[in-house]
């Protein structure tokens, strides 16, 4: 019990990194970015540490700094060990970034402090033993980006922002409030492991099920989904590494909360079945904004968008391994891809003559969707004869369908008239290649969480239903971004493109409706 509190370590490190340097005169704002980067380095230590933990003792939990089952606790397990190696390591690369970043930044060390108490307060929710404590960090990890978000007062489009998102994180704060209380009555605890093996057995009734619900419109409101989007498309007002610093278990903390509470979830299909719904369309909808995007970082916001679509889908779908190895994968790449965007533009308009591009006609891509179900089929047989990689849920066949979507993208270019015979060759040695780390990947993170999360149910006629509609509105999207340099120049697409690009209004019906357009204190709280 007392090496399961030994991730409690790493949130304090980031809080006497942030805190020590206001009380030391001699320690100016660089030194302070020197000293929150050792620091970061620091939580990585303690992670690998606690790998070594539950590797040798296996799940518990720490003992309770409180009274009443409200206090400070850990919960050490496979998903709170990968979320803590994860915030720690992209915590790492964030904070070092900033270090030279913002060098010579008049508020240099405010940014710091705050820039660490975010991560301290992310540590401390993905490991959260109750659920009185995985609130609080919910409800500070808000507040401490809030000011981070506001780092700049001079810039409206980051103070409008920064009150949408504060406005709707309460709402968000309310119902995950709502929920652990719920959860406390129902199971007469607020231990989270204690919950979990009782929502396991089906107890729980309809107060779990209404916490399930609450639990859902937390994690919605989190992580940006559809109507409700459109503070994070404008956060990019906020310095660099803020942008980064959201996939460090900030945005994706919805996520998070669903594949924490996985037990609880399935006592409620309908919720589930909602999950499926919204978290489809707004990867949908995201998507095809994405692509109508004329900047880069409000490509990427939207990416995040849909990506986060994604992985409540996944959740949607009680396929809560697969959602936490998206929230990893996607975490890392979009974090690079936030911190090196300058570079990648930079290294494009260097090149003074691209290439040809070759594009694929209608019977190219039909080609590249047959091959890419076909490679699909013959390597997910060949994988469950080699290794037992059978007897996977509808759910998760579906979903790897879905994904192959994305291979026959990439062959469709290589099956074009006009593509070389090298560039074939190498989309599909690309597509093998994805193929099979995808459902090796998805193996694995379904070993590592067995007996953590939840075996998917199976499918009844909801789920079903909710699989073919899935599969039928991603396959039409794919096909029409594989064919897009087909259709994109006609009127009609002129058109809709002009309202694709304006996320079809919604952000600015939220803007009216939250008065986003006025400032108020709630956007004036940047700590001077």
């Amino acid at each position: 019990m007392l090496l399961n509190a030994l991730p409690l370590l790493a949130p304090l490190i980031l809080l006497a990194a942030a805190f020590v340097p206001r009380y030391l005169s001699d320690v100016d704002a660089r030194k302070g970015a020197w000293i929150a980067e050792m620091a970061s380095l620091g939580t990585i230590a303690v992670a690998l540490l606690s790998a070594i933990v539950l590797a040798s003792s296996g799940s518990g939990d720490s003992f309770l700094i409180g009274v009443f089952g409200i206090g400070i606790s850990t919960r050490l397990d496979i998903v709170s060990l990968v979320m803590l190696l994860l915030v720690s390591f992209i915590g790492w690369v964030v904070v070092r970034y900033a270090r030279t970043y913002l060098d010579g930044e008049a508020r240099h060390d405010s940014f710091t402090f705050w820039l660490l108490s975010t991560l301290s307060v992310v540590l401390l929710l993905v490991q959260s033993g109750n659920v009185a404590q995985f609130v609080f960090a919910w409800v500070a990890t808000s507040m401490c980006l809030h000011q981070l978000l506001v780092f700049y007062p001079e810039r409206d489009a980051a103070q409008r922002a920064a009150r949408k998102k504060f406005v709707l994180a309460r709402i968000g704060d309310f119902a995950l409030f709502g929920a652990a209380v719920l959860l406390a009555f129902a199971y007469g605890t607020t231990q989270i492991s204690a919950i979990l093996a009782a929502a396991e057995s089906g107890q729980g009734g309809g107060m779990a099920a209404s916490a399930a619900a609450l639990v859902a419109l937390a994690a919605i409101l989190k992580s940006a989904q559809f109507p409700l989007h459109g503070w994070l498309t404008e956060v990019m007002e906020a310095p660099t590494p803020v942008s980064a610093l959201l996939h460090a278990g900030v945005v994706n903390a919805g996520g998070f909360a669903l594949i924490r509470f996985a037990d609880v979830m399935i006592l409620s299909p309908l919720v589930l079945a909602f999950l499926v719904m919204i978290g489809g369309f707004t990867a949908l909808f995201a998507g095809l904004v994405m692509l109508t995007q004329p900047t880069v970082k409000a490509s990427l916001a939207w990416s995040t968008i849909a990506q986060m679509g994604f992985m409540i889908l996944q959740c949607g779908l009680a396929l809560f391994p697969l959602a936490l190895l998206h929230i990893v994968a996607h975490s890392a790449y979009k974090a690079h891809a936030f911190l090196s965007a300058g570079g990648a533009v930079d290294g494009v308009t260097a090149i003074r003559k691209p290439g040809p591009v070759a594009v694929p006609d209608l019977d190219a891509v039909t080609r590249a969707f047959a091959a890419a179900l076909v490679i699909y089929g013959v390597v997910y047989a060949l994988l469950g004869f080699a290794f037992g990689f059978g007897g996977k849920s509808p759910q998760a066949v579906a979903l790897g369908a879905i994904l192959i979507f994305g291979v026959a993208y990439l062959l469709a270019q290589g099956f074009a008239d006009e593509a070389p015979k090298a560039l074939t060759q190498r989309t599909a040695a690309y597509a093998l290649i994805s193929t099979l780390s995808y459902l090796i990947l998805q193996r694995t993170s379904e070993w590592l969480t067995s007996g953590t999360l939840p075996a998917t149910p199976a499918a009844g006629a909801l789920e079903w239903a909710l699989i073919l509609l899935a599969l039928l509105s991603f396959a039409l999207v794919a096909l029409a971004q594989a064919t897009l340099p087909l259709w994109s120049y006609h009127p009609a697409a002129q058109g809709l493109r002009v309202h694709l690009s304006n996320g079809l209004y919604i952000n600015a019906i939220s803007d009216r409706l939250l008065g986003g357009w006025i400032k108020t204190s709630t956007s004036k709280g940047a700590v001077q």
